[in-house]
């Protein structure tokens, strides 16, 4: 079985890093899921990010942290679904269920 690799971001300088580590860890096989929460929701309006939401296996954002951030929920990002608007709980899959855990 490939290898997993979470991606939990906090921050909103770190989306090509993010992208460059995404193509790194699918090219060897790996599943990526990635989760943004607080300022980092700022970056699910950045043109590239639905770019990312093909190309990881799973991309959420924090819905709370997006609202608290000044987006309606009902707004979602170009790349999601309504389903993808999710809570914490998407950070705790990555650290119990992933092999690999990368906080940006």
């Amino acid at each position: 079985m490939a290898k997993s690799l979470g991606i939990f971001v906090t921050t909103t300088d770190c989306l090509q890093h993010v992208i460059g580590i995404t193509k790194a860890a699918k090219a060897k096989g790996s599943n990526v899921k990635v989760f943004f929460t607080w300022k980092a929701t700022h970056l699910s309006k950045d043109p590239q990010f639905a770019g990312l939401c093909e190309l990881a296996d799973d991309v959420s954002i924090c819905v709370d942290s997006y609202a608290k951030q000044g987006y309606d929920i009902e707004d979602v990002p170009e790349g999601l679904t309504a389903k993808k608007m999710a809570t914490q709980a998407q950070h705790g899959i990555m650290i119990e269920d992933f092999d690999c855990y990368l906080s940006l």
